[in-house]
């Protein structure tokens, strides 16, 4: 959600900064603001809407060039996206100013204190507060802006990454986190602090990770962390592995077009190394084991969003395989119903981040109950990761556009690996049925590949689409999740009514919405299963006989659809647990031309942030 960039050392450090501001407007948000340390006071510009309003302000008032410098771009939670509510926020004196990710849940309490004490709060935000009781400790630790930051946090209630600045030390940023992400840069005579290691890394490839309950003190030599009690304490360090240019367009007018044209790189990059000679799985993140894994005799899958239809998807593969209930939910509601686990349950939490709060708190909540937890992830030393028993991380590269296409496809074929590897080690099918899956899953990136050659096709029916006001999907079996995930792309982009359905309920009310004209995506699924081919057929004949247009998505060979179909897109012969992996591409592309076509800014759809940190 929110960008943080915090910043100490010799280059322009209102440039580093807005460099990286504009590296976090993945992310999302509708204000972005920037506070500098010079002189007596922070001096401060901040605007609502995009940063180039923030840019406008900045020329027609420039900021002084060096001294510790921070940046925001803020999603709004608590107020409207105004310039008042913009961050930074800044004390009464105009010597302090801090920004923040996350939510303060006792907020309102504090906000009466401090008014009651006579301080001007002038926004309608949660994160004014924090300005307001930096100050007051600034005060009472004597002029310690660590300490002070120390003090509010043991006061402060939620999920916060804060980051704060004072004018009587200019050399320095503070910074400090609960249940929300924030990371170091070490530099050479400099650095960072930011949200997102895309914020630094055309500086720095080397990296900490805040723990939780962290605070850190940067200058542009030292980095300093202690616990929120003032004990000594350590991040954990790494180093990037992506360089800038993975997170640069590539030549595309959109980061979402790069990323869907990548997805068989990172199909392949997420199964390389996990196969052995002879056909057999070896996970070694998996830090499990075989053992603990034959103890297991339910899964839940926990996530959010499109990370929700990828568990939707495994669920069918692995039941099949491991012959084990599974069941998938969504984090927002788990832990709020009292599931019920133990240690022979296995809670599989999926998260493109790692930092999605109700992912985390369905975590929190599985491992107090005693279940194994198996996180999905692609950010390396990312919360949920950490906070898991085990590990498999998906290695699809930086994801800059909102909406997800190549981390929703690695997400699935990690859980396709998990439900293999747990019919490997259970052996509840023979190892050389193991070789065969597994060979299959292999030739999946040159699969993927070749279902981006449906593009052309599917840009022009998008663009002829333009003008629709609603688009109906319908599937069955592993279908049934690939149409929910096609549905959720249009609503994310373009803006405009989508649902999706199992094709089997249509009778028990959907096809009443079916009339002259309204499109219906269908995706069939591969001969090889008779009966589900044969009963989505005739779902097609009902529907077009009142009055749908059919746009059909079946396999390349399969011509018993074509009577029944007004549009037809080929799809590569693939196993049908397989068929999300090529079924989902060219209904991304329909989304995103469809949404481009419209005038939408598919990278940034309105409302949406990428990594959704507050619950």
């Amino acid at each position: 959600m929110c960008g943080i960039v915090g910043y100490v050392g010799s280059s322009g450090s209102v440039d580093v900064v807005v460099e990286g501001l504009r590296r976090l407007e993945y992310r999302g948000y509708d204000s972005a603001g920037i506070a500098v340390c010079d002189g007596p006071r922070v001096h401060v510009r901040k605007r609502a809407g995009k940063i180039v309003n923030l840019l406008k302000a900045l020329a027609d008032d420039p900021l002084p060039a060096t001294g510790a410098a921070m940046g925001h771009t803020r999603w709004a939670t608590h107020g409207a996206p105004t310039d008042p509510n913009a961050h930074p926020h800044i004390d009464c004196q105009g010597r302090l100013a801090v920004v923040h990710n996350g939510i303060i849940e006792n907020f309102a309490t504090l906000r009466a204190e401090l008014s009651a004490a006579g301080h001007q709060l002038t926004s309608d935000t949660d994160t004014e507060a924090v300005a307001h009781l930096l100050e007051d400790a600034y005060a009472a630790s004597g002029g310690d802006l660590v300490e002070a930051m120390r003090a509010v946090c043991r006061r402060l209630e939620g999920a916060f990454t804060l980051v704060a600045i004072h004018a009587d030390q200019p050399d320095l940023v503070v910074g400090a986190r609960r249940n929300s992400p924030l990371v170091v840069g070490r530099g050479q005579g400099e650095n960072f602090l930011a949200s997102d290691v895309a914020a630094f890394i055309a500086h720095t490839r080397e990296a900490v990770e805040l723990g939780q309950d962290q605070v850190v003190a940067i200058t542009a030599t030292d980095v300093t962390i202690t616990d929120f009690d003032g004990r000594p304490a350590e991040g954990r360090p790494f180093h990037i592995d992506w360089d800038i240019s993975a997170a640069e367009k590539g030549g595309h007018d959109y980061f979402m077009l790069k990323e869907i044209a990548e997805q068989p790189k990172a199909v392949a990059d997420t199964l390389l190394g996990r196969f052995t000679e002879d056909g057999r799985l070896r996970l070694d993140e998996i830090r499990l084991s075989a053992e603990e894994l034959r103890e297991i005799d339910k899964i839940i899958i926990v996530a959010c969003g499109s990370a929700f239809y990828a568990g939707l998807t495994a669920k069918y593969a692995i039941e099949h395989w491991t012959r084990i209930p599974c069941e998938v939910e969504l984090s927002s509601e788990f832990r709020y119903r009292d599931p019920i686990l133990d240690r022979s349950t296995l809670v599989i939490a999926i998260s493109q981040s790692g930092e999605t709060m109700d992912t985390l708190m369905a975590v929190r909540h599985a491992r107090e109950q005693r279940a194994r937890v198996l996180a999905v992830c692609n950010t390396n030393g990312s919360s949920i990761p950490r906070e898991s028993d085990a590990v498999l991380y998906t290695h699809a590269g930086p994801e800059v556009g909102v909406a997800a296409t190549k981390t929703f496809l690695t997400q699935v074929v990690a859980c396709y690996l998990i439900g293999l590897y747990l019919a490997q080690v259970r052996e509840s099918k023979f190892g050389d049925e193991v070789a065969v899956e597994v060979d299959q899953l292999d030739r999946m990136p040159q699969a993927v590949a070749k279902a981006l050659g449906t593009m052309d096709q599917v840009r022009a029916l998008a663009r002829e689409l333009a003008h629709v006001n609603s688009v109906l999907f319908i599937g069955r079996h592993v279908g049934y999740p690939v149409a929910l995930e096609g549905a959720l792309k249009l609503k994310e982009l373009a803006y405009m009514h989508a649902e999706a359905f199992a094709a089997g309920e249509l009778k028990h009310g959907p096809i009443a919405l079916i009339e002259d004209g309204v499109p219906v995506v269908v995706v069939v699924p591969p001969r090889g299963r008779t009966v589900l081919h044969d009963k989505i057929v005739s779902n097609i004949q009902e529907i077009r006989a009142r009055g749908a247009r059919t746009i059909v998505l079946a396999e390349e060979s399969d011509d018993t659809v074509e009577p029944w179909s007004d549009v037809l897109i080929r799809l590569p012969e693939v196993p049908t647990l397989l068929q999300p992996l090529v079924a989902t591409v060219p209904l991304q592309i329909f989304a995103c031309e469809l949404a481009i076509a419209r005038g939408n800014d598919v990278d940034q759809p309105r409302n949406l942030a990428k990594s959704v940190t507050v619950e």
